[in-house]
């Protein structure tokens, strides 16, 4: 029987395990929709860790843990806006991205928030739509140099009875 998943918010120290679940889920699940350059741009081997660990500081990410190793982060910030979402490459199709969707909505709802939007990759496209989420515009974003498609999509939340 698999280890329970378990959500908790974002600890000091955090930073690098979440530097390492991105990058997985950019190299191993995105690389069937992005090519190899734009996966360097958007997430480089080289990177600046002070910089990495003062954003999720910033966006204060939950995590989802499985027999205590991290399987993905997302957050969600009081303007509804969904920064970051990724689940590592090994607990891919494992229900960790449901799982955290679902603590975003219970999370938006309890802080009152309206609706959740978010630019989604290629590759979490469909879980986005299958989530409730429509997509409002199809974009082009540069990374160093390098341009990468994704999605601007939103969800507007029903009010609380």
């Amino acid at each position: 029987m698999e280890d329970a998943l378990r959500i908790r918010g974002y600890q000091q120290g955090d930073a690098p395990a979440l530097r390492r679940v991105f990058a997985s889920s950019v190299h191993t699940l995105a690389a069937r929709d992005y090519r190899p350059e734009q996966l360097a741009a958007w997430a480089p081997h080289d990177h600046d860790a002070a910089w990495w660990a003062e954003r999720m500081q910033r966006i204060r990410p939950f995590i989802a843990e499985r027999g205590g190793t991290m399987a993905g982060f997302a957050d969600v910030q009081p303007s509804g806006h969904i920064d970051m979402f990724f689940v590592s490459g090994d607990h891919a199709g494992r229900g960790v991205a449901t799982a955290l969707m679902a603590h975003l909505h219970a999370v938006a709802q309890a802080q009152g928030i309206a609706a959740l939007h978010a630019n989604v990759s290629l590759r979490a496209e469909r879980f986005f739509l299958a989530s409730g989420f429509a997509i409002e515009a199809r974009q082009e974003v540069e990374r160093a140099g390098v341009i990468l498609r994704n999605a601007r999509m939103r969800k507007v939340l029903t009010a609380a009875a």
